[in-house]
């Protein structure tokens, strides 16, 4: 079994590492806020004061942090992962963060004697909780060769993609379909809705036809009843969305519907919506048709 740390122990994060301890490796860990990771505690998550701490404790270290300024905050200083770097360790980096930033890091790693690669991850709590996530993965393939076995015990399909920073240009790519097939979804619904189907209706057929991919089967439902907490709020899909349309400005690929779609997160954090999961882009729509909730 691997020796293993944690840096980020968010809902996915927490998720992770509670699977990690179930398939028998040990994983020393750190979060921001150290309650959120007591669960783990006691199911025998070792608990380090620092991120460089975390590095010592560790051959593979992992990572999973909101955005590039929360990873440049656990990278860097003197009690920042780059801090702990020693020949021979090395980092899987599974946040969803800009390539140029995540080659960047990788550089500094390798220039210490370590490598890095980016695994961003596709999927939910759900498909996580179940065992279904799928992992990419960036970075020198004898690296990804090391660390697949570990990867696999996350998720069932991990595949590479070639050099760093490529996971995340697919884990873009990803997303911005997620957002934009889920507002197409919405406007299918309200307009059976405002046609005389009953909104449950047209989401049970909707969830069940040829356009039922699994986001649209798990988050389709949100528009009936949103979960008390967002499994990926509506802050967090415009972070990609922008790291998308800036992508695509750079390499001079058009993106019409991810353009509109990020306007409808934009009216959604504009009504006080930034926390609320992004389905709640139902509620955006619904109030321009006329519809009540």
């Amino acid at each position: 079994m691997a020796n293993l740390g944690f840096v980020g122990l968010g809902v996915m994060g927490s998720e992770m590492v509670n699977r990690l301890l179930a398939k028998g490796h040990s994983v020393t860990g750190y979060n921001r806020t150290r309650s959120k990771a007591e669960w783990l505690i006691k199911k025998g998550m070792k608990w380090a004061d620092t991120p460089k701490a975390v590095v010592a404790a560790s051959d593979i270290t992992l990572s999973m942090v909101t955005n590039s300024a929360a990873l440049a905050a656990v990278m860097n200083g003197p009690d920042g992962m780059l801090a702990g770097v020693k020949p021979g360790k090395i980092f899987v980096d599974l946040s969803t963060v800009g390539p140029a930033f995540s080659r960047e890091i990788a550089a500094k790693v390798r220039e210490k004697g370590g490598d890095m690669v980016d695994s961003p991850v596709s999927g939910s709590v759900i498909t996580l909780q179940e065992g279904k996530l799928s992992v990419m993965v960036g970075g020198q393939k004898e690296t990804f060769e090391r660390v697949k076995p570990l990867l696999l015990d996350i998720g069932p399909k991990v595949t590479h993609v070639g050099e760093n920073g490529q996971a995340l240009v697919m884990k873009i790519g990803v997303n911005l379909s997620l957002a934009v097939q889920m507002l197409a979804f919405c406007e299918g619904v309200l307009l059976a809705e405002k046609s005389g189907i009953k909104r449950e209706t047209a989401v049970e057929v909707l969830t069940h036809s040829v356009i039922g991919s699994p986001m649209v089967q798990y988050r389709g439902p949100f528009v009936l009843k949103m979960p008390k907490e967002a499994w990926f709020n509506v802050n967090m899909m415009q972070k990609d969305m922008l790291l998308a349309l800036e992508l695509g400005r750079q390499l001079d690929v058009p993106m019409p519907t991810t353009a509109v779609t990020n306007e409808f997160l934009t009216a959604a954090r504009g009504i006080g919506l930034a926390e609320k999961d992004f389905a709640v882009v139902f509620e955006v729509l619904a109030q321009m048709a006329g519809v009540s909730q």
